[in-house]
């Protein structure tokens, strides 16, 4: 089995995310560039895969700048056997369209089982890639997985709805987005990082895609403002009122709905 696993490189989770706000683009030069974790959460699936059943081959795949090659590294380290990445100057800056089709352009024709993705990532949160690189390749997809059973020819798991629990399952190949809800990664073993040197990771540009990336038009933005300072919150008092100006704060904001009049 062939398990092609979707991982970005984002800004630290944990650090301050700011804008350019000359291109409108996330400045990722601004803090540290990790591996999404719900990415690594998807390689996990992968390679537990992998652990039960040694004939399976887990290749990672991104889209993105130079700088993404650290992490894939660090996938390869973890255990994936080979890396993807699309890499080419005129794919800066990519919606979410440009960016499905140059991922299912990467993908296709590769004989490929299971591609297995995080269900959004933790900067731009957009939700829809997988279904869109489902779409575009013709194959089931499985969204927001809490957990994963997956066969030589099937795959399964739950997912969440708001009444309850859904089982949802289809045959191999197809692709999975997963929650939070699975296991978190693990850590790179030194053995992983010395051979992780030594792994293959194949770059693509869109002349390599070639015929098979369908050049569409972007999303362009055009303007893009700073977000505004925080300013003092209101402080209230208690001097016997506190309650009333509490009531009255909140439906001036609309937090509450106003009173009925009579």
């Amino acid at each position: 089995m062939k398990i092609m696993v979707l991982v970005k490189q984002v800004p630290d989770t944990w650090g301050e995310r700011t804008l350019d706000l000359t291109t409108g683009w996330v400045d990722r030069a601004a803090t540290d560039r990790v591996i999404d974790e719900i990415g690594e959460r998807a390689l996990e699936v992968a390679l537990s895969r992998r652990d039960a059943n040694k004939g399976t081959e887990v290749v990672v795949v991104t889209m993105g700048p130079a700088e993404c090659t650290a992490a894939l590294r660090k996938a390869l380290s973890m255990g994936a056997d080979s890396a993807i990445h699309v890499l080419d100057d005129a794919l800066a800056g990519a919606d979410l369209g440009r960016t499905a089709r140059a991922i299912a352009a990467a993908v296709s024709g590769t004989g490929f089982d299971l591609i297995v993705a995080g269900n959004e990532s933790t900067d731009g949160r957009g939700g829809v890639l997988p279904a869109m690189v489902a779409e575009l390749l013709r194959l089931p997809h499985l969204g927001s997985l809490d957990s994963v059973e997956l066969t030589d020819s099937t795959v399964g798991g739950l997912r969440s709805t708001e009444h309850g629990t859904a089982t949802v399952h289809a045959a191999l190949p197809a692709i999975v987005s997963i929650t939070e809800s699975l296991p978190e990664a693990r850590f790179p073993s030194f053995k992983g990082i010395l051979t992780a040197k030594k792994k293959p990771i194949s770059q693509l540009s869109l002349a390599d895609l070639g015929s098979t990336f369908a050049q569409t038009p972007g999303t362009v933005i055009r303007q893009a403002t700073a977000k505004p300072p925080r300013t003092a919150g209101t402080i209230t008092v208690d001097s016997g009122t506190a309650a009333a100006e509490l009531a009255e704060f909140l439906i001036a904001a609309r937090l509450v709905p106003s009173p009925p009049t009579r």
